[in-house]
């Protein structure tokens, strides 16, 4: 049975809760380490053109915000999320590291901001749990200034071929053991591999965010386990 948006909001909402104290360690370990430089290529595409005002959304614990913050210190960083557990987290790296970004929670598909209040919007990890992906991508293109650029960091539907065949059975078995095991949610870690493989291709998300009016481009990461989709708005 198909879950509505409301409710697919719900659900991930009080997923994502659950898992938050573990949440960045378990990034590093299902990942084998690897997020951390996809989140870097991502930085570097966010910053291209100098931005002065970025958004982070769906920002769980701050990573990329952070990342963004480091490396552009001369901008407005703000990161969103609808998880407050995880925001929570997120201002505390802020503190401990010295880095002003302002945390606050949003809903992406009705975001607290006016039009084209950011030069450049991220968005790691995060855009396969929003509840209807067409009214995000309208959002995202009405608060980006024109000639802003937002970049999207996910997880496409597991690669073709024997890479994929073993890296499926990776994500749809061991990895929503040791997620569960660590966490102590096995139903977040279930809901991962299948968040997944309902994503749109990357041939199909570019085509929504053209749809959305964006200019796009995309890159594969590590044999295709991640992509990188690049929006420029005209």
């Amino acid at each position: 049975m198909a879950v509505s948006p409301e409710e697919k909001a719900k659900r991930v909402r009080r997923l994502f809760a659950e898992i938050a104290p573990r949440y960045d360690l378990l990034n590093r370990l299902l990942s084998f380490g690897a997020d951390q430089g996809w989140r870097r290529r991502a930085v570097r595409l966010a910053l291209e053109r100098h931005p002065r005002r970025l958004l982070d959304l769906a920002t769980g614990t701050g990573d990329l915000a952070l990342l963004l913050k480091e490396a552009a210190p001369w901008a407005e960083v703000v990161g969103a999320d609808f998880a407050p557990p995880m925001l929570e987290l997120a201002r505390k790296k802020a503190w401990e590291r010295g880095l002003e970004v302002r945390f606050l929670e949003a809903d992406a598909l009705a975001l607290p901001f006016p039009e084209a209040a950011f030069d450049a919007i991220t968005i790691a990890f995060g855009f396969r749990n929003f509840a209807d992906y067409g009214k995000a991508l309208q959002e995202l293109h009405r608060v980006l200034a024109p000639g802003g650029r937002l970049v999207v960091l996910e997880f496409p539907p597991p690669p073709k071929g024997a890479f994929g065949l073993v890296y499926r059975l990776y994500f749809q078995r061991l990895l929503p053991l040791l997620g569960g095991l660590i966490s102590g949610s096995f139903r977040a870690y279930r809901y991962l591999p299948e968040s997944v493989e309902a994503f749109p291709p990357p041939e199909a998300l570019k085509a929504l965010m053209e749809g959305a009016g964006f200019g796009v481009r995309y890159e594969l990461l590590t044999f295709g386990v991640a992509a990188i989709h690049v929006g420029d708005k005209a």
